[in-house]
This record gives structure tokens, C-alpha cells and sequence, in this order.
């Protein structure tokens, strides 16, 4: 150590289970784990978690990349609207104007702030939509569970993708039914389930950019949610729960949704 002194918060945490840190930085997470027992015990079960994922992972990301994908045939569907548009010239000095800008305000303030994992957006989204539903009494959800097979198809076709509502009926929670929300640049959906006891949970599915393959824990106020991104979509699962009640949730929601695009 250098007579630095550093303070670690979830973000640094979490930035260290997804092997984003070097240096100094991942030295002092490594020193400040070696004086908490419970802590590093957390945070390997976290790292433990993100390797399987990765594994369950790893065989999609080894699939040859669609033709409709590959960097030729992006870059002629690029050229091809430009010429049309007739706006290549103008945007291209706009956009070396931005870069000599962005390049030069940059290297004024110095190094960038570690930049959010894209989970830390999705679990904002999902707690956003937790808190605003999670209170209503005559209209908790947009359509109820007598409409399941409905509200799915409804909810897959505008996200474009097939969802299913996880079977959560081992953990007390039963489906109450769903909503559409706008999330990101495009929509959203929701899923609210509860128990007997009246306690209300979550779920939050969304297009979302990045291939992280490891749970994000991120808790405000009572709410606790649990996120991860799979397929270029983002989700979600909140509660008012412990990080060790949420958890076995969140996997089981993971395994109900595999598979399902």
C-alpha cells in the first residue's frame, strides 16, 4: 500500500467479483476482505456464482455470429444509410469534433471514474417499478393472473422476447399478474407475485446492453433486488428480503427464464 486510503462500498465490491479492478484498488479490496471473515465468505459465493453462469453461458457466446451480425455486413448496412441520407460528411465531422473534445476534456480531468456495471441500471429500473406498484391496493397490476396466458404473449411481443412467469410457489409466492412499463429506450415488464401473508415480490425483465454473467445485490430501504443480464436482456427480482432469502429466488427465477428467448 502506498499510505492511501480507500474506502469500499458495494460498487468496489461488486467491480472486484467481476474481475473489473487492478492495482492498488484491487489490493485494498483484497486487504479489506482478509480483516472481514463474513464479508469474504460473501464475496466468494458471489464469485462462485458469476463462474457458473459464465459456464452455463459460455456454450451461446461460442455459436457463430449471424451473418446479419458480422462487422461487413454492419458496415455496409452503415454505408449504404449514409449515402442515402446524404448526412455522412456532416456527421462525420460532428463526430470528430466530439472525439477531439472528449479527448481533450478528458485528458484535463484526469482519469475517468469507474463507469456502473449495466446490472446497476436494471436493478434502479426494477426498484423504481417496485416501489411505485408495490404499494397499490386496487390496482396492483395492469392484468391479473385469470389472464396469464394473455398478459405473457401480450408482455413477449412487446419485448420481443418469450417470457414465462416463474413457478415461485416453493418459496409462498403466487403470481398476482403483470404490467408493461417503459424501460430504457424501449419497454419493460413486470410481474408482481405474493404470499399468504400479503408480502408482495417482483419481477423486472428489459432489453439490456452488456454480458455480465454475475448477480448484482443492491439493496435501498427495506427493498432488496437481485439482477443479471442473459441474451441482451436485463433482469431483476426485488423484495422487501434479506440478501440470503432473496437469493435462492433470484436463482430460481434464472433457471425459469434459461432458455426461453
Amino acid at each position: 500500500m502506498t499510505g492511501k486510503e480507500f474506502s469500499i462500498g458495494e460498487d468496489e465490491l461488486q467491480a472486484f467479483v467481476d474481475e473489473r479492478l487492478g492495482g492498488e484498488r484491487r489490493a485494498a479490496v483484497e486487504a479489506h476482505l482478509a480483516a472481514s471473515p463474513e464479508l469474504a465468505e460473501r464475496v466468494a459465493l458471489e464469485r462462485r456464482q458469476r463462474a457458473m453462469l459464465r459456464s452455463r453461458l459460455d456454450a451461446k457466446f461460442a455459436e457463430p455470429i449471424p451473418a446479419r451480425l458480422r462487422i461487413a455486413s454492419l458496415r455496409a448496412a452503415r454505408r449504404t444509410f449514409w449515402l442515402r441520407s446524404g448526412a455522412g460528411a456532416a456527421a462525420a465531422v460532428a463526430l470528430f469534433v466530439a472525439g477531439a473534445t472528449a479527448g481533450w476534456f478528458a485528458n484535463t480531468i484526469g482519469p475517468a471514474p469507474l463507469a456502473p456495471p449495466p446490472t446497476a441500471s436494471v436493478a434502479q429500473g426494477a426498484h423504481a417499478a417496485y416501489r411505485t406498484f408495490v404499494v397499490e391496493v386496487a390496482h396492483p397490476v395492469e392484468v391479473g393472473v385469470q389472464q396469464e396466458a394473455h398478459l405473457l404473449q401480450w408482455l413477449s411481443k412487446r419485448l420481443g422476447r418469450k417470457l414465462a412467469a416463474p413457478d415461485l410457489s416453493p418459496f409462498g409466492y403466487r403470481l398476482m399478474g403483470g404490467r408493461l412499463l417503459p424501460g430504457g429506450t424501449g419497454a419493460a415488464a413486470q410481474l408482481m407475485y405474493d404470499d399468504a401473508s400479503g408480502k408482495r415480490l417482483t419481477i423486472y425483465v428489459r432489453a439490456a446492453d452488456g454480458s455480465e454473467t454475475a448477480f448484482r445485490f443492491q439493496k435501498e430501504g427495506e427493498a432488496s433486488t437481485f439482477a443479471w443480464i442473459d441474451q441482451g436482456f436485463g433482469f431483476a427480482v426485488t423484495a422487501t428480503a434479506t440478501r440470503e432469502e432473496l437469493l435462492p429466488i433470484a436463482e430460481a427465477v434464472y433457471r425459469g427464464f434459461e432458455g426461453k428467448s
